[in-house]
């Protein structure tokens, strides 16, 4: 299903929320600015989970190739894995910042990405393909609201 918005409104200004998805709409138009440059910026912003863990053996600059971990969830591979990514982020980010605050929830935030990192790092070992998407660190975020929010979220009827 997919969500229209939620029935409970914030008791805070979601800044956080606000500004993840400006970083995230602004670094995903550099990437449509860059042409023919797109496939090199990814391969060097993009987590490629083989290059992690070369780079972790002494191929690489360690510290360098993991900060990939971050920089890869503010990049999309395309209109709608971007659009998709920040509808849920703005559904569902702004109850989440409310209930654990902006700094906490930014470090959920990240935490979230992160940790989608890893996990996909450890189940593809040797994968040469570059990852990218904040999927993680909404995907944190999404079912926190939850617990964060005791009001329902309208969905879309599903039709099957």
């Amino acid at each position: 299903m997919i969500p229209l918005r939620d029935e409970n409104p914030s008791s805070t200004v979601p800044v956080v929320t606000r500004a993840l998805i400006v970083v995230n709409v602004g670094v995903f138009l550099y990437e449509v600015s860059l042409g023919r440059g797109l496939s090199a910026f990814i391969g060097d912003f993009g987590l490629i989970p083989l290059r992690l863990l070369e780079a972790l053996r002494g191929a690489e600059n360690p510290l360098l190739v993991a900060g990939t971990i971050l920089t890869s969830t503010f990049l999309h591979g395309g209109w709608l894995h971007l659009i998709g990514n920040m509808w849920y982020l703005w559904i569902f980010g702004d109850n989440v910042e409310d209930r654990m605050g902006h700094v906490r929830y930014l470090l959920f935030y990240v935490a979230g990405g992160a940790a989608s990192g890893v996990l996909h790092t450890m189940i593809n070992p040797d994968s040469p393909l570059p990852t990218v998407g904040a999927s993680g660190a909404i995907a944190a975020a999404s079912p926190s609201s939850r617990w964060a929010s005791t009001s329902p979220v309208a969905t879309a009827p599903r039709w099957s």
